[in-house]
């Protein structure tokens, strides 16, 4: 059984910082890459930030200059630096990973429950 376990969120007044973490657990064998999405009520889930096992990075264009993601292969883990933060970065973040179950052969989406992020004064 995989899980991803997320820590970080909460309450931070416009352009505070915030660090989110992620660490994934179980029978992994490999993690492809690992990201954070992020939804708020009546809208789609979107990509906020993703990294290959390389350290190769993809950002949304509105967090970008602002986020840095970041993963510990040794550890499983993910983090995502947020600072300036912005009201519109109020959201639901959840942490996401493409891993390869041990004993498998091709890699599944895997989630976290979410973590709350509200930006505001």
């Amino acid at each position: 059984q995989v899980q991803l376990v997320e820590s970080g969120g909460g309450l931070v007044q416009p352009g505070g910082s915030l660090r989110l973490s992620c660490a994934a657990s179980g029978s992994i064998s490999r993690i492809n890459v690992m990201g954070w999405y992020r939804q708020t009520p009546g809208k789609q889930r979107e990509l906020v930030a993703a990294v290959g096992t390389g350290g190769r990075t993809n950002y949304a264009n509105s967090v970008k200059g602002r986020f840095t993601i970041s993963r510990d292969n040794a550890k499983n883990t993910v983090s995502l630096q947020m600072n300036s933060l912005k009201p519109e970065d109020t959201a639901v973040y959840y942490c996401n990973a493409d891993l390869i179950v041990t004993g498998y052969l091709q890699g599944m989406d895997y989630w976290g429950k979410g973590t709350l992020v509200t930006v505001s004064s």
